[in-house]
């Protein structure tokens, strides 16, 4: 651990920066949930900055990682960095602003400032996702030397941008509630701020678009995450090996990131899927198994062979 702190203070400055700073407003946050009273859409004002920060803290850590294992500096990949750094301050404070002012923040368009300020997001959030395309895109160009790395890397970065488009519904038309003020919403079926799971919040009456969205963007840490489990505790598989098993539950993670965005669109809550939707996981598991089976059976002939 300690090992790993040293390097990390080595990583790109402007997102390690950003994370500390979002660690701190994490903090604030925090601190504003517990002595602020404040209600808004059915939970503690200070809640959605609080998720926001420890998002991002997560999302500036593991992007500075993925760019330290570059085999040399990418001007495009940094000069991409500062967009996202610039965009992810200036959405805090957006959200921090709004929550001064005791207004919501997303779908807000009960005045022409707030209207103005959620495009304004709107259109931030968009040149944020073109930047991390791009990073995604040098990143492959580059090629980092360790191929399972590169592999769950590539995954990570291209399935958390299926989740960042998984949002894109929020604000749809087909999203408007009809009530004055209101531009979108997350949940299907039932309006925002009803009954939901700790802490997320997520719906549990009806669909909820957040879902989705939330396994894709972690996406970014799940591969890695399971690309370092594999290198660790799996010494006995080949490279070959681990780089098709995370090829597999990429694909496996980047189906089910859609079938939670279904699931939610049919207006159903995650927690209540019916038979339809129990039967198209259940097939993914399927599927995911056999692929993972026929991997590791498919590696094992060569060593049957030889000690026959």
């Amino acid at each position: 651990m300690t090992t790993v702190l040293r390097r990390a203070t080595q990583w790109n400055r402007p997102l390690m920066l950003l994370v500390g700073a979002m660690a701190a407003l994490a903090v604030v946050a925090a601190v504003g949930i517990v002595v602020d009273p404040r209600v808004l859409t059915g939970a503690p004002i200070w809640l959605k900055p609080f998720k926001f920060a420890v998002s991002f803290v997560l999302y500036g850590a593991t992007l500075a990682w993925m760019l330290s294992l570059l085999p040399r500096r990418s001007r495009i990949a940094e000069r991409a960095v500062l967009v996202i750094v610039a965009v992810a301050v200036l959405e805090n404070i957006w959200l921090v602003g709004q929550v001064l002012r005791g207004q919501t923040s997303h779908f807000n368009s009960s005045t022409p400032l707030n209207t103005a300020l959620f495009a304004v997001m709107g259109a931030a959030i968009t040149v944020l996702f073109v930047a991390h395309l791009v990073i995604g895109i040098v990143v492959l160009i580059r090629r980092i030397p360790d191929r399972v790395a590169a592999t769950a890397v590539g995954w990570g970065l291209g399935l958390s941008l299926l989740g960042m488009l998984a949002a894109v519904p929020m604000a749809l038309p087909m999203q408007d509630p009809g009530i004055e003020g209101i531009s979108g919403a997350h949940s299907v079926g039932v309006a925002d701020g009803g009954p939901g799971l700790p802490v997320v919040g997520w719906s549990t009456t009806g669909g909820d678009l957040r879902i989705g969205h939330f396994v894709g963007l972690h996406a970014l840490q799940a591969l890695p995450i399971l690309a370092i489990l594999l290198t660790r505790f799996a010494t006995r598989l080949d490279a070959r090996t681990r780089i098709r098993l995370l090829v597999i539950a990429g694909g496996a993670y980047g189906v089910l990131t859609m079938v939670l965005t279904w699931q939610a669109l049919r207006g159903q809550p995650l927690l209540r899927p019916d038979a339809l939707t129990l039967g198209v996981v259940a097939a993914l598991v399927v599927a995911t198994a056999t692929a993972s089976g026929l991997v590791l059976a498919r590696r094992r002939r060569p060593e049957l062979a030889l000690a026959a």
